[in-house]
This record gives structure tokens, C-alpha cells and sequence, in this order.
């Protein structure tokens, strides 16, 4: 018990180098979360949406002050806010249409965060996420429970942003 309040996990470079950019969350990090969406559109609408954060306030109106240093690409640093949190983010893998993922630190905790994309046979497309998160005493003020809850409300955002008619 005492070590899960205590992990650090890895430094956030090898997060990003070692972890992230082979496809992998910190399976050790206290704090978890998985879960996967249908989202009836293409992958290229649902990736339009997901690889630009930009738009991420159109996932989760808690999103603000996005600053991004360039389009997605593997190590283009960005930040941005979820309510009060503010992130430094890096995308670590890139493939367009098929898988993003990105880590990132705020408040002393670090994070790795995985989509995957997946087409299906109607024009639909079936996103998988996974979340790892560490740093100490980050259990005691967002358990495995939050993030769940959080991943479930931006994988419904990203369903909603995804299948709304382009402006």
C-alpha cells in the first residue's frame, strides 16, 4: 500500500522514450484506466479531432489554453488545462488514422496516455484508451476510480465532437 502511495515511476523521458513510444503505459503507476467507444464516423473524422488539441475543447469544455508547437508529430511538445490542472504534454507516437499517444506531467504527477483507433466494416471506428498516471500521493487525491470517470466523459466527448456534422 505504502509503495503505491509513494511511487514516482520512471522520469518523464523515459516514460515518453521507453514506455509510450513502444506502445506501453506504466503497468506499474497506481493510478489506471481503460475503456473503448464506437464512434460512427471514419477514423480520419475521429483522428481530425483527436490529433489536433486545438479542438480538444470541443471533447471537454474544462479544456483551455491550448498552445500547441506544431501539427502532431512524434515529440512536438504542447500544453494546456483541464479545469485548474495545467499540462506539459509531448506526443510520442503518431500514426495517422490507426494510434496517438502522448505523456505528460502537471502538479508532480506524470502521465502516459494511449488511443487506438480501429475501423470497422459499417464506417464506424472503435477507439481504445488506456491511461497510466503516477506521482506521490496522487491516490489520495485521484484514484484510479476519477480517472475512469474522466476517460469515460472524454471518450464520450470525443464520440460527440467526432459525429457532429463538419462545420
Amino acid at each position: 500500500m505504502l509503495d503505491k502511495l509513494f511511487y514516482r515511476g520512471p522520469s518523464i523521458d523515459t516514460l515518453h522514450e521507453t514506455y509510450a513510444k513502444r506502445g506501453q503505459i506504466d503497468e506499474r503507476a497506481p493510478v489506471h484506466a481503460a475503456d473503448r467507444v464506437v464512434v460512427e464516423a471514419p477514423p480520419d473524422r475521429v483522428w481530425a479531432v483527436l490529433s489536433d488539441p486545438s479542438r480538444w475543447p470541443e471533447i471537454d469544455d474544462a479544456i483551455h489554453d491550448v498552445q500547441v508547437d506544431g501539427p502532431a508529430a512524434t515529440d512536438v511538445r504542447f500544453t494546456w488545462a483541464n479545469g485548474k490542472a495545467r499540462m506539459k504534454s509531448r506526443f510520442a507516437v503518431v500514426h495517422p488514422g490507426r494510434e496517438i499517444a502522448w505523456t505528460g506531467t502537471s502538479s508532480g504527477a506524470k502521465a502516459v496516455h494511449r488511443h487506438l483507433l480501429e475501423a470497422t466494416g459499417d464506417g464506424s471506428t472503435v477507439v481504445h484508451t488506456e491511461e497510466s498516471m503516477a506521482g506521490p500521493m496522487l491516490t489520495l487525491f485521484y484514484p484510479s476510480a476519477k480517472l475512469t470517470a474522466a476517460t469515460k466523459t472524454w471518450l464520450e466527448g470525443l464520440k460527440r465532437a467526432a459525429e457532429a456534422p463538419p462545420a
